[in-house]
């Protein structure tokens, strides 16, 4: 049993080793010249394509977007010849940077002990030296709403920019959305053990502290400060979301009972059933945040590419939604999920909105981001061919706050590594 010990944390050290032995990315300086990118298709990210366009950006900010734009004499020009520049992608549910490896519990920081932790903060347990981000910036995707996990009050969700050199550099949106998961409201296995009555009850058990809550806050004077209830100050006086995990029609029904009862804003995090009750949400003005389009329906008699489909249906109905990703690997891939709504009844650039504007609305941030237009930050991802297509997209350049970013990461690094010692065709992507 020792050898067997003594083995494992042989194999454990060895794996820890080798993530430190990979090459780091540093963080890019501030911009400190104007830049222009010129010859270029130009998708703003509102409806709008800019045919031959120009896009300006000095200080970090964009200055000037269109046809007809002319480069001052000292500013740094970046011919594209006809490449296609977009918004960076945002991913808006992620635990991106709280996860390395899943199957070590000393790099998984995505969750607290107990049931209800409106407290925990997930932005300072973010890594901003994660190997995950790099393969993430590859694909043009340069922000990330970092999300908590665990119990049915899991804490606050931050806003990052992928390109940072701590928690502090990184933050983008501070604690902008509290999370709640809705236990399952589905009959499953042992009839005996109830697990509608139990669900409902975890349900009603936070109904109750959210009501104490509200009372504590009504008061004027605490002869004791109750961090809990404290924590919900910025949720009841909207400054914060409260994004509502559920998929099904019955647990979204409670996120709409909660933003009735409490008069707070919610977003739906999840959102499979969100097809059957869009009026519902509508009326209501809560918005989805669609998660794991490329997967099969949560009902076995729902339409098997109901998944893929139910973009295009909240498109339709006015429903204010995005498109995210589970976990945090997966999230590379959001942009090319996008291309499938696109192929199930979203335009390119409704599908291109599902992942930047709509993102940036629901999470906050749409002043500072998610459209190509003057003032907003230069955050911007520059491609071969079409970004939302897997077989043609390839980001050349990536901007973040007008900093061009290293887009290298370690599968590069690993092809590089194995082209030279078999002989493989030369590797021309950056």
């Amino acid at each position: 049993m020792k050898k067997h010990y003594i083995l494992f944390a042989a194999a454990l050290l060895g794996s820890l080793g080798q993530l430190r032995a990979q090459e780091t990315v540093s963080p890019a300086p501030a911009q400190e010249k104007a830049v222009y990118l010129t010859n270029a298709v130009i998708h703003v990210g509102n409806g709008q394509v800019i045919s031959n366009g120009t896009i300006a950006f000095v200080k970090g900010k964009i200055t000037a977007v269109g046809a007809n734009i002319t480069p001052s004499g000292d500013a740094t020009v970046l011919d594209l010849k006809g490449q296609h520049v977009y918004p960076g992608v945002i991913a808006p549910a992620t635990n991106l940077g709280l996860v390395e490896f899943e199957s070590v519990r000393a790099t998984r920081d995505e969750r607290e002990v107990g049931e209800i932790n409106p407290s925990v903060r997930s932005l300072i347990a973010y890594n901003t030296d994660s190997k995950v981000i790099n393969t993430l910036r590859s694909n043009g995707i340069l922000l990330a709403c970092v999300t908590p996990e665990g119990g049915i009050i899991s804490g606050t969700s931050s806003v990052v920019q992928l390109d940072a050199w701590n928690w502090e550099d990184a933050a983008y949106k501070a604690d902008n959305a509290l999370h709640f998961y809705v236990p399952r409201l589905l009959s499953i296995g042992d009839a005996s053990n109830d697990p509608l009555k139990n669900a409902f009850a975890k349900i009603e058990s936070v109904r109750s502290f959210f009501r104490e809550a509200k009372a504590y806050l009504a008061e004027s004077k605490h002869e004791a400060t109750n961090l809990k209830y404290e924590a919900m100050r910025r949720l009841f006086n909207k400054e914060q979301k409260l994004f509502v995990h559920a998929d099904l029609e019955k647990e979204m029904l409670v996120a709409v009972n909660f933003a009735k009862e409490f008069n707070i804003d919610v977003v739906i995090v999840g959102g499979s059933d969100a097809w059957r009750m869009t009026d519902i949400l509508k009326s209501n003005n809560i918005a989805v945040i669609l998660n794991q389009p490329h997967s099969l329906p949560i009902m076995q008699d729902d339409d098997v590419d109901q998944p893929y489909k139910t973009a295009a249906v909240l498109q339709k109905a006015g429903v204010l939604y995005c498109l995210s990703n589970e976990g945090f690997w997966q999230q590379r891939n959001l942009g090319f999920e996008a291309g499938t709504a696109a192929t199930y009844g979203l335009s390119k650039e409704e599908a291109l909105a599902a992942v930047t504007i709509n993102a940036a609305k629901i999470l906050g941030i749409d002043q500072q981001t998610g459209t190509l237009e003057n003032g907003k930050d230069a955050n911007i991802a520059v491609s071969n061919g079409d970004m939302l297509d897997m077989r043609s997209s390839v980001i050349t350049h990536a901007f973040i706050q007008g900093r061009e970013i290293n887009l290298d990461n370690k599968q590069k690094q690993l092809y590089r590594k194995y082209e030279k010692k078999y002989g493989l065709k030369e590797y021309t992507g950056k």
